[in-house]
């Protein structure tokens, strides 16, 4: 791929002109991109001292500060380390109608984890599949990714360390790293080459520039930014990925779990509590010791009783090592980013425990219910999904999914309770009736949620949720036991 680098062909003379006219043509560009409210990401890539950062200056110089910003990733600190691979990249995707610009990206960091020997080959193949995931399922929201990779030989990367070296104001820019990729070109060359072909997808492909000289570099720049976001913009195919690789699970429809009998006497029931609380208690310990995140996620009914388990379970947990993330309606910030940048924010860290109370299968089920996503966007959702779920559970965390179920009957005794009860009034609203109303509808694309997505991996757990004692221990035993296998399976356990 390396050795295909665009390069010169053009008097240098004839490059100025035409770079004046397409620099000039870039904040128009912008103004489009504004105006078809589109996201673009721009990567930046390629050897030290290859030239980036003055590409990425004569590229920003002419756009709107207001609407684009400048990332420079560098390697992964130790709090960035203790979460998955793609996590902080995440972070740096852009608003709809706005410009990313990295300096470096998932790619170097990918790169140099490898290369460095901080990663097996086997991590190396799995985390090729998150970037493409990635990039996908960003090119399927509409995003516009731009790959630029800045190529140069070992002896013009040499010379230019020098100069860098020899000047008392740049010296510092040149640092041992950077030495030790010139003195280990031919390494770094293969890895470099064998990344760029393996990620050169349909949906985002490497433009490789002989970057030896500045003005012809530039104009290669602004021509595969401007000829790449408008030919985006103005394209009217969008290709959505629906297939799911991944094994799914068998799972019973709602209608065929069985409700009555599944119930604890009252009086039992603080007795097994405080059993099961002091397990989960000893649990969050070994968790924490061994860096392995937690993930709860739940979904169900509405008064099927996730408030009052997720209390149960957090009162037996440490303050300090856990989150409850409520899910609401998305705002507008949250709103003009993919459906799942929200969640990647709110993932817990290395040893600590995230409880969703609504998740990102909101898209599958309300959104789609109620119309507030395209079709099309909410049936790519359930493969995105599984891909999330497979990053989490690849990078070590353990997702454990909810479904509360109640039947009808049940649901308007507690909506009834809720009305005529002051105490409780607050926790009843139009919207829970409203979708009470739709209860066919919403069963149907639940049983379709659950068939969809309950994979080997973060396979679903129904239950049975009419008795709410029951329902408690039985969701605490569930994790209890789950976590449990988990880290009897871990490599080197017994």
């Amino acid at each position: 791929m390396l050795e295909k680098a665009i390069s010169q062909t053009v008097k240098k003379s004839a490059l100025q002109e035409m770079n004046k006219e397409l620099s000039e043509s870039l904040p128009r560009l912008q103004l489009k991109i504004k105006e078809q409210n589109r996201p673009v990401i721009l990567v930046f890539e390629g050897w030290e001292a290859s030239g980036k950062g003055s590409v990425i200056s004569s590229v920003i110089k002419y756009l709107d500060p207001r609407f684009f910003k400048v990332f420079t990733v560098e390697a992964p600190d130790e709090a960035e380390k203790r979460y998955p691979f793609m996590k902080r990249h995440w972070g740096m995707i852009p608003e709809k109608g706005k410009i990313s610009v990295l300096d470096k990206s998932w790619y170097s960091e990918l790169a140099c984890a490898f290369l460095e020997g901080k990663i097996t080959e086997s991590e190396y193949d799995r985390r090729i599949i998150s970037i493409r995931n990635f990039e996908r399922q960003l090119s399927d929201d509409g995003y516009i990714i731009v790959k630029i990779f800045l190529q140069i030989d070992a002896d013009e990367q040499k010379k230019r360390m020098k100069k860098l070296s020899d000047d008392k104001k740049t010296k510092w820019r040149v640092t041992e790293n950077d030495r030790f990729q010139n003195r280990n070109y031919s390494k770094y060359y293969r890895t470099y080459d064998d990344l760029l072909s393996i990620t050169d997808f349909p949906f985002a492909r490497w433009n490789v520039i002989d970057a030896k000289r500045s003005t012809f570099t530039k104009h290669m720049v602004y021509t595969i930014i401007n000829e790449t976001v408008t030919n985006a913009m103005n394209s009217t195919k969008r290709s959505i990925s629906r297939t799911s690789p991944f094994r799914l699970i068998d799972m019973p429809k709602l209608s065929e779990t069985e409700l009555d009998g599944k119930v604890i006497s009252t009086e039992r029931y603080p007795e097994l509590l405080k059993k099961y609380q002091k397990k989960l208690s000893d649990i969050h310990n070994i968790l924490y010791k061994k860096g392995i995140p937690l993930i709860l996620c739940f979904e169900g009914w509405d008064a099927a009783g996730k408030g009052g388990a997720i209390k149960r379970i957090s009162s037996a947990l440490d303050p300090r090592g856990y989150e409850a993330v409520p899910i609401s309606a998305p705002d507008k910030t949250e709103l003009a980013h993919h459906y799942l940048w929200r969640f990647w924010n709110r993932i817990p860290k290395s040893g600590h425990i995230a409880i969703f109370d609504r998740t990102w299968y909101g898209r599958v089920m309300v959104e789609k219910i109620e119309g507030f996503t395209e079709k099309s966007r909410c049936d790519a959702a359930f493969n995105e999904i599984n891909e999330f779920e497979y990053e989490l559970t690849g990078s070590g965390a353990i997702v454990i999914k909810f479904w509360l179920h109640i039947d009808s009957d049940e649901q308007l005794r507690r909506f009834t309770d809720r009305q005529n009860n002051p105490e409780k009034q607050w926790k009843i609203t139009d919207e829970d009736w409203r979708n009470r109303d739709k209860w066919d509808q919403y069963e149907q694309a639940v049983d379709e949620m659950i068939a969809k997505t309950s994979t080997a991996f973060a396979p679903w757990n129904i239950i049975e949720a009419n008795n709410k004692l029951y329902a408690r221990l039985k969701i605490i035993n569930i994790i209890i036991k789950t976590v449990q296998n988990h880290i009897k399976n871990l490599p080197g356990s017994r």
